[in-house]
């Protein structure tokens, strides 16, 4: 009797510890995925930044085959500003800046050298955790060539 009650212990202890692993692992490999998503969810439906760095068709729509790849900056001021972008860079696979680099320019609203970012960009004050998600995001996106 008492070696059954061992063998059913051990059976139950092997069989937890192999389910704990298992769901250890499991959220890991989701919190990416997740993160991805709602790194997703901030560029697109949030910042919107698509608007200005996926370049247009002819009719103005934006160009899916060429999304966050960098475009001509469409919107223009009123008034003359000094330093406006001509261009908004590409962001898909995160071709110009380091994580961490993309991670200060969005939790500190300057540069990665601290150099003020140049309009019509936002200056964002993200949490490190948006900021996170929005580079893995970018970073899970195809590098391609800039497009116009």
């Amino acid at each position: 009797m008492r070696q059954t009650l061992w063998l059913v212990l051990l059976f139950v202890i092997v069989f937890s510890s192999a389910g704990l692993q298992q769901t250890n692992s499991s959220p890991k490999a989701s919190t990416n995925k997740g993160e991805v998503e709602r790194g997703k969810y901030l560029v697109e439906e949030v910042a919107k930044c698509p608007e200005c760095h996926t370049p247009r068709d002819d009719r103005g729509e934006l160009q899916t085959d060429a999304w966050l790849r960098g475009a001509r900056t469409w919107i223009r001021p009123v008034a003359p500003i000094q330093n406006w972008a001509d261009r908004a860079p590409a962001l898909a696979g995160l071709p110009s800046f380091t994580d961490q680099q993309a991670e200060h320019i969005l939790e500190q609203g300057t540069g990665p050298n601290g150099e003020v970012i140049r309009p019509p960009m936002h200056i964002y004050h993200m949490n490190h955790a948006d900021a996170a998600a929005i580079v893995a995001y970018l970073k899970s996106l195809p590098r391609g060539t800039s497009a116009n």
